[in-house]
């Protein structure tokens, strides 16, 4: 019988765009028998982040019933905000499992402050059986050269002004510093897109923010080892009130995203050069944040797959239709304030 352990937990952070499913992606990607368990802060109701990471074939499932690393989606916005009322029953269902697992992988949303979520590690209902093995934050590398810290700063501090607990002159870096002072790893992600001076001074400006013992990575094409990523040993909820936040006076954390919304379209089959020109074309109209989905192209045997931040859209044919799957689109579209029924009549008419 496997010894009940504290059972290791390892939080992936970082903006919108900054490459944490990536990251969780090619964690999966090297399991090699590791038993794990994922929770994905999934804003949406589709569930296009839970797609993606079932497409690394680990044995995901959905339900509480489903077997070890099984697939857990929280659709209510952050992990942050929804400790009490989603993750916690969640975690509750993990570790009456914990025997049968051997890591649980955690990625928030790009809103999340960190800190409060390894705090609920503290909870004694959470603290025998877990611990917080490391906090990876993820860096869009040139985001942080070019001094906006994410790729689409406006639209992240947009979101981050509709949190009535903030009030700061410059909300996006606070949130960037907030998200680092968490770390005990930091991964500078898409460091290839960089020169070699210009991502040292983006190293040099993320050491800043960070204590002498957090170790920085740069993170190429290949990705990084599993060796460097897991199994770290942080015991992060032990020290996480000794770092400062910015946002350390929120103390009831009464987060308040309600001016967010999220909703899906289904469509049916459409060119790919159509749907990317109709796609950009709403986010220049509307506030949309992201969008991703996937789509059926009129005469390809595979189905696209799409992910947007702004005007910028990564897509590639994912795998085949399978035998009696209908072959339709179907999109997330998140964004702030949104008026649904005009999105939806622009886009189909796009479309027609």
């Amino acid at each position: 019988m496997k010894s009940l352990a504290k059972l290791p937990v390892t939080i992936i952070t970082g903006f919108l765009g900054a490459g944490k499913t990536t990251l969780l992606r090619q964690i999966l990607g090297q399991a090699h028998g590791r038993r794990l368990a994922v929770i994905v802060n999934e804003f949406g109701e589709l569930g296009i982040d839970g797609e993606l990471l079932r497409q690394c074939q680990i044995g995901c499932a959905e339900g509480d019933e489903a077997g070890p690393g099984q697939l857990f989606e929280l659709a209510n916005g952050c992990l942050c905000c929804t400790v009490q009322e989603e993750f916690f029953p969640v975690m509750q269902a993990l570790v009456k499992r914990r025997a049968d697992l051997d890591h649980i992988l955690i990625e928030t949303s790009g809103l999340a402050l960190p800190k409060p979520l390894v705090q609920a590690f503290n909870w004694p209902e959470i603290r025998t059986a877990c611990t917080v093995d490391a906090v990876i934050t993820v860096v869009d590398s040139p985001a942080v050269a070019a001094g906006t810290f994410a790729a689409f700063p406006e639209q992240v501090d947009a979101q981050r002004r509709q949190d009535p607990n903030l009030d700061h002159e410059s909300p996006l870096h606070e949130l960037f510093a907030d998200q680092l002072a968490s770390a005990d790893l930091v991964i500078l992600n898409k460091a290839g897109l960089l020169p070699p001076a210009r991502l040292a001074g983006v190293r040099q400006s993320v050491a800043e923010e960070l204590p002498p013992a957090v170790k920085v990575l740069e993170c190429h094409d290949s990705g990084l080892p599993l060796e460097v990523l897991l199994g770290l040993n942080c015991a992060s909820e032990a020290h996480i009130d000794s770092r400062p936040a910015h946002h350390d006076h929120d103390d009831g954390h009464d987060h308040d995203h309600d001016a967010f919304s999220a909703f899906d379209l289904s469509l049916p089959e459409v060119p790919e050069e159509q749907l990317l020109a109709a796609l950009q074309t709403l986010v220049s109209r509307h506030p949309v944040l992201r969008i991703k989905g996937f789509a059926a192209v009129p005469g390809k045997p595979l189905r696209l797959l799409l992910q947007g931040v702004g005007q910028r859209f990564d897509r590639h044919f994912d795998r085949p239709w399978q035998p009696g799957e209908p072959r339709e689109t179907r999109l997330v579209i998140i964004g702030q304030q949104l008026d649904q029924p005009a999105i939806r009549h622009e886009l189909l008419a796009a479309l027609a």
